[in-house]
């Protein structure tokens, strides 16, 4: 194969010789270092650009490298410094100018009104969309309310005394490091068991899954509700209020919180009026989620008539100080029950509907909590 050449003006080098370049116009991948002539190929930049041949060489490499190097626009990046946006209520005098619409259209003082009627777990998920909501949401004002209303029955100089000595001062720590029961949702205990079937024709001996859940329902003023019963939760947590009727089969009882520790005990109306007893632990999976409960020990038992109160009746109050198989009622003996303890899940109101608890016994036949 022959290639046409074309020559060029001779470039000067340091010490003051003349050396010939030659451009080869056919693109050849190779090229050819002589000591009075360059034979250079593939190259777009003329070689009278370059002074020396090692100059070529250093160049020619280059060229040839940036084809292996990967591009990562990202690198420009660092260095750059970005001015931090001013806090919500921040004392500083230099002004800030905030380009994102939403923060030009919406004043401080509505932002900070609207994230006092949201949620703490709200809140923590708008602390996600940018770094003044962040800062702003870092407000001890919001975590100081949620702190008082989940433990609104320690009292209010209890919860600043313990504040103090335990979560230096940070009413933002005190919610994620100190146990409390959500009262944002349900607490859903999902059981299953095998009950043997009838045989048919003495061939098949057949075997049937039975599932039924346990709900709980939590609130900041002491009280809770309990329900036992196989219906999914979706069309649970209809009914899981204190308007529930009695066809929905919802009881109310009482509670207590020390550290993780939760006592409960709920009574049965009938003629024979019987009082569960719960012992429960708390614990979350992340920090802060409170998420699951423990169920130590379930108890059943019975009270004398003149212990058995209404259902709005302290009746935690009633079998305080009792032991485990303690019964006022010679006709309802106490029993522990050793079935149907499977860690409670927590379930948000809004995720009812589809949560995988769900499930029909043919697509999840066993649920791990963890």
């Amino acid at each position: 194969m022959t290639t046409t050449s074309t020559r060029i003006r001779p470039s000067p080098i340091l010490n003051g010789q003349y050396r010939e370049a030659w451009w080869l116009v056919s693109g050849v991948d190779a090229c050819n270092l002589t000591n009075r002539k360059i034979v250079f190929r593939g190259c777009s930049r003329m070689a009278s650009d370059y002074g020396t041949v090692t100059e070529l060489e250093s160049a020619f490499r280059l060229r040839a490298a940036q084809f292996l190097v990967t591009h990562r626009p990202w690198l420009d990046l660092y260095g750059i410094n970005v001015r931090p946006v001013v806090p919500f209520s921040s004392l500083s005098s230099k002004s800030s100018v905030d380009t994102a619409l939403i923060h030009r259209c919406l004043p401080d003082e509505l932002l900070f009104e609207i994230f006092s009627k949201a949620t703490p777990y709200t809140l923590g998920k708008a602390a996600c969309v940018c770094r003044k909501w962040r800062y702003t949401i870092r407000n001890p004002v919001f975590w100081r309310n949620a702190c008082l209303k989940a433990w609104q029955n320690n009292g209010v100089y209890a919860n600043y005394k313990i504040l103090q000595s335990k979560y230096d001062g940070s009413w933002r720590k005190m919610w994620l490091s100190r146990p409390r029961v959500r009262t944002d949702g349900l607490y859903v205990s999902r059981n299953t068991y095998i009950r043997a079937g009838v045989a048919e024709w003495k061939i098949s001996n057949p075997v049937h899954i039975v599932c039924y859940f346990r709900y709980l329902r939590f609130y900041p003023s002491g009280r809770f509700l309990y329900k036992n019963s196989s219906q999914k939760v979706k069309d649970v947590v209809k009914c899981m209020n204190f308007r529930a009727s009695k066809v929905d089969c919802v009881f109310s009882g009482q509670y207590t919180l020390a550290d993780d520790k939760l006592e409960a005990a709920l009574l049965y109306p009938g003629l024979r009026p019987t009082v569960l007893r719960f012992r429960l632990r708390l614990r979350g999976t992340t920090e802060g989620s409170n998420n699951r409960i423990d169920l130590i020990s379930l108890v059943t038992s019975g009270v004398g008539d003149s212990e058995a109160g209404g259902p709005d009746d302290d009746i935690l109050g009633v079998v305080e100080g009792w032991e485990e198989n303690e019964t006022h009622n010679p006709d309802v003996p106490a029993i522990s029950h050793n079935r149907g303890l499977t860690p409670f899940v927590f379930v948000p109101l809004d995720e009812a509907e589809t949560s995988v608890l769900n499930l029909p016994v043919e697509k999840m036949d066993y649920f791990v909590p963890g």
